[in-house]
């Protein structure tokens, strides 16, 4: 589906920068790549993929496709981390401890060192390997440079002079000493702040190798300091432009690998068939029957994609493939949902427990909060694999009971009966279980808010917090602002793709049952439109054979759902028709 995308809407929505804006951004992030390749976290990749959506035949790919379309995917993730996330920062790598990797380092790095400090030791000592570090050292002091620093360029150059260097040491007359002491001297004028005392330490080593070792140590420092210089730098003229070179990138990449909007494509269908289950269902009367042509309204893009983003808020990380567009966010939108689900269990304990007490309990506020932080840092390590939710609820039980009769104790109110307390401890355990209906009850309202966030276009004040979440508002309004920056800030890059998926989708639809718009209302259908159904039979079904079976709609159909109530009227096999649920292959 993503190869045949309407690419000129796609492209209509990124003209509105300038080329040589665009240019500059796309040099900008790529001077600063290789610096910054490194801070790329494994964390937002995707688990292994599996059950790929047949909706683009597989081709061969040469090395340099995928080196370019690598690196081109490494560029845009790097300027959305940039965008995205206001305290990124490059950390110097550390490798772990008792790692190979760590090892074959410490074991060439101190191979490399020896053989220096073996010329040194030679009579007359050789210089090659120093004066070959020398001119490293003169290069990255060079690249910490502004284009204004003219007067510290040319006494780099002038005193680091590596002609001038190899003539003393050939003539016996180097003072390696002496160029340490300019070198530290440089890298104490341009080193930031943070590195003063490393630098300081610099001038109490007398021995050359040592010296050397550490010199580039502090460098590397120095490296990972001006790499974040850059990135504090860029960062405003990526925020401007990052929208447009985001969606650029991407476009560049669905070129080369055309089925790149897949799991995007699975990932919209399915909301917009869930979507259109419910409005079936909230449409259909009392008893059961019909509704009417007038009674459901179709399905906006708008809604339809709202309604994707909440279904990442549920999204089996482990099992299920994520989307293409939002893979670069999954870290983000899995650490909302992990907070949801804490919410979720703190709400529906603050629930069953101001619910079982006494009536005027909940309205103290300094008791409320107070509860509320108990439970809450009882469920701190929730996500963790050592965690027990079941334990900790018992725990959180006890302890919700003693605070429930110490404050009313306080308050002179009657005490909290045995009985009352018993049937408290098993509600709260009773929470652990999905499907208990106040956890429920409290996911449905928390989805429900961060719906009409969203439907509200971000407004301030945020919507009226849905009964029962009012202790957990504060968390939960919190939790809706993160989402929502993620979601409109994903909806700028790839709403375009999105709007092309969706009206296919309607499209495919209408001409499907021979409609000549794309309207969705659901009972907009012609019923003596020819339909071809693939029909799987249940293996104990008295069916066996392949057989013909004429197809008639005995009710209105909805064109929009997958799943259709069709009477199926087997002539001459059957005495009587039966109704049976299919889904479209």
């Amino acid at each position: 589906m993503s190869k045949n995308l309407d690419k000129s809407s796609v492209n209509e929505a990124g003209k509105s920068k300038s080329n040589d804006s665009e240019q500059g951004l796309e040099d900008a992030v790529e001077g600063a790549d290789e610096a910054l390749q490194k801070a790329i976290k494994s964390d937002s990749s995707s688990p292994q993929r599996v059950q790929r959506p047949h909706s683009s035949p597989p081709r061969f790919v040469t090395v340099e496709e995928l080196l370019e379309t690598a690196r081109g995917v490494t560029n845009m993730a790097l300027a959305h981390e940039i965008v995205v996330n206001g305290d990124f920062q490059i950390k110097p790598v550390e490798l772990p401890e008792n790692s190979l990797k760590k090892r074959v380092k410490e074991i060439v790095h101190k191979a490399f060192w020896d053989c220096l400090s073996a010329q040194l030791s030679e009579d007359p000592p050789a210089y090659d390997h120093a004066i070959k570090l020398v001119g490293e050292i003169k290069e990255t002091l060079l690249s910490f440079l502004l284009p204004g620093h003219t007067r510290l360029r040319n006494q780099i150059t002038e005193v680091l002079d590596l002609d001038l260097i190899k003539q003393e040491a050939e003539n016996g007359a180097l003072d390696i000493s002496k160029l340490a002491e300019f070198i530290i001297g440089m890298m104490g004028t341009l080193c930031a702040p943070a590195r003063d005392e490393e630098v300081k330490k610099l001038k109490d080593i007398k021995e050359i190798v040592p010296l050397f070792r550490e010199i580039f140590s502090v460098l590397d420092l120095m490296k990972v300091d001006m790499a974040n210089f850059a990135i504090s730098s860029i960062r405003p003229h990526l925020m401007q432009q990052s929208v447009e070179y985001e969606r650029k990138k991407f476009q560049e990449i669905l070129e080369r690998q055309p089925n790149s909007l897949d799991f995007v494509t699975q990932w919209l269908e399915e909301a917009s068939e869930d979507l259109m289950t419910q409005k079936y269902k909230h449409a259909l009367p009392a008893g059961g029957a019909a509704a009417g042509s007038g009674d459901m309204p179709g399905l906006s893009p708008v809604a339809v994609q709202n309604y994707a983003y909440l279904k990442l808020l549920k999204w089996d990380h482990l099992q299920r493939p994520f989307p293409e567009t939002v893979l670069m966010d999954q870290s983000r939108f899995h650490e909302l949902q992990l907070q949801l689900e804490q919410l979720t269990i703190l709400g529906a304990v603050l629930l069953v427990t101001f619910s079982m007490a006494a009536p005027g309990i909940s309205s103290q506020a300094d008791f409320a909060e107070k509860l509320k932080m108990i439970v809450k840092i009882l469920l701190t390590d929730m996500h963790l694999p050592s965690f027990h939710l079941k334990d900790v609820l018992t725990t959180i039980g006890e302890k919700v009971c003693l605070e429930v009769s110490s404050c009313l104790s306080l308050c002179g109110s009657s005490p909290f009966t045995t009985d009352k307390e018993t049937v408290l401890k098993g509600q709260i355990q009773a929470v652990a279980s999905p499907d208990d209906p106040i956890r429920r009850i409290m996911e449905s309202r928390i989805l429900t808010f961060l719906e009409t966030y969203l439907a509200s276009g971000h407004q301030k004040p945020l919507p009226t917090v849905p009964g029962g979440l009012s202790p957990v508002q504060r968390e939960l309004e919190e939790v809706a602002i993160k989402f929502a920056r993620l979601v409109n800030y994903n909806k700028m890059v790839f709403c375009p793709y999105y709007d092309a998926i969706l009206r296919k989708r309607r499209i495919s639809f209408g001409k499907f049952f021979g409609s000549s718009n794309t309207d969705m209302s659901p009972w907009n259908c012609r019923t003596d439109y020819p339909m071809s159904l693939h029909i799987r039979f249940p293996k104990n079904h008295m069916i066996e054979a392949p057989m013909t079976i004429q197809l008639c709609f005995q009710e209105p159909c909805n064109k929009a759902l997958s799943l259709l109530n069709i009477r199926l009227e087997a002539k001459g096999i059957l005495d009587r028709s039966f109704l049976q649920r299919l889904r479209f292959c």
